[in-house]
């Protein structure tokens, strides 16, 4: 498969190395920036060629599919482009920065026969596919409650670095929709469809820009769990995600991408009357069995804390997806939904009041 890189910034060169790490399934033809000078950056140092004018790039036969990493903002004109051109796509997250933009890219996959997926690359970590496929099998029991707790910092100097970023027009948000949005997304993956938030916001350490670098929210999903996010950029010095999963039957905390709490009871005797206070951990023992054994901590090169092997696993999943004629792990309804979950918090804080998801979707 032939790939065009749209966008030549951070994540756009992730993009591109990842794709050439996976020769000879994967192959980059081309990147595409509207700025000359980064293109031709970028396509030098990777001995590809650059290219400012993507009409013509999705017009090209040797182009099977494209990604896309230009600002959020931009995301859905890019995918609807690529995909009413006959290309496969993969989106970085988010999808886009509005519900409208989502249902444009959901209206153009459908109607294009082609595969698009967005990135959310931590749902294919060992301790979240774990998790959630205990969840699944209903080894937490009933599930009553959930956390999504991101507390990173980012200086002034990150959000001046660009003019978009801290926009709603192209960064869509602050520290929920740019940073907390894969903590959201395993959240929403885990507990499933929520219905109603309650949220605060806040622009609290920094200046020059229009949206939350704080934010929280109480969540209300379709099965009668209820849950809570937290996520911001004004935790100095920065701190690891964390998720929670809890049950009348076991819980799960996934802390920086690894599981360092499971237990499911599995035995109807088994009974802690007041609580085991965190012991009975079953974590170590379950990552034994799995067959998802958790991956050295990545010493190699990071761009803004991301490695050129942060998206491979996706990236793999996606050539296979196309190739087997199946959905992606990620599809574009699964961004929708975590997307709808955001704006929903957003407007909820606009409002100062409950905000229920299917206003916003239907």
């Amino acid at each position: 498969m032939r790939f065009a890189v749209i966008g030549a910034g951070v994540i756009g060169r992730t993009h591109a190395q990842t794709i050439q790490s996976l020769s000879p399934r994967a192959e980059l033809a081309v990147v595409v920036d509207t700025i000359p000078e980064r293109a031709q950056e970028l396509a030098g140092q990777l001995g590809i060629e650059a290219s400012t004018a993507l009409k013509e790039v999705l017009a090209r036969a040797d182009v099977d599919a494209v990604t896309i990493a230009t600002p959020s903002g931009q995301h859905s004109d890019a995918a609807v482009a690529a995909l009413d051109a006959g290309k496969h796509v993969i989106i970085e997250k988010p999808l886009d920065v509005n519900l409208e933009a989502a249902r444009r890219v959901a209206e153009a996959e459908k109607r294009s026969d082609r595969t698009a997926m967005v990135v959310s690359q931590h749902r294919y970590d060992p301790a979240s596919l774990i998790v959630h496929e205990a969840v699944k099998a209903g080894k937490f029991g009933r599930l009553t409650s959930g956390n999504a707790i991101m507390s990173w910092w980012r200086s002034q100097a990150y959000y001046d670095s660009g003019d978009w970023r801290g926009t709603w027009a192209l960064d869509g948000g602050g520290a929920l929709m740019n940073q907390g949005i894969h903590t959201i997304d395993l959240l929403a993956w885990f507990m499933g469809e929520p219905v109603e938030v309650y949220a605060w916001t806040g622009r609290l350490a920094h200046e020059r820009i229009e949206v939350e670098d704080t934010a929280v929210a109480t969540v209300r999903f379709a099965s009668g769990a209820l849950g809570v996010v937290h996520g911001t950029t004004a935790a100095y010095p920065g701190l690891t995600t964390k998720i929670h999963v809890h049950g009348d039957r076991g819980s799960a905390v996934v802390d920086h991408n690894k599981l360092t709490y499971f237990h499911a009871a599995g035995d109807d005797a088994e009974e802690y009357a007041y609580g085991a206070g965190g012991q009975a951990n079953q974590a170590e023992a379950v990552l034994a069995a799995s067959g998802h054994a958790e991956e050295k901590e990545d010493t190699g090169p990071k761009v803004a804390g991301i490695s050129a092997t942060s998206h491979t696993t996706q990236f793999v999943d996606f050539l296979n997806a196309v190739d087997e004629g199946r959905p992606p792990l990620v599809t574009v309804a699964d961004a929708t939904q975590t997307l709808a979950l955001i704006r929903g918090i957003y407007e909820s804080a606009r409002r100062q009041a409950p905000v229920k998801i299917k206003e916003l979707t239907s």
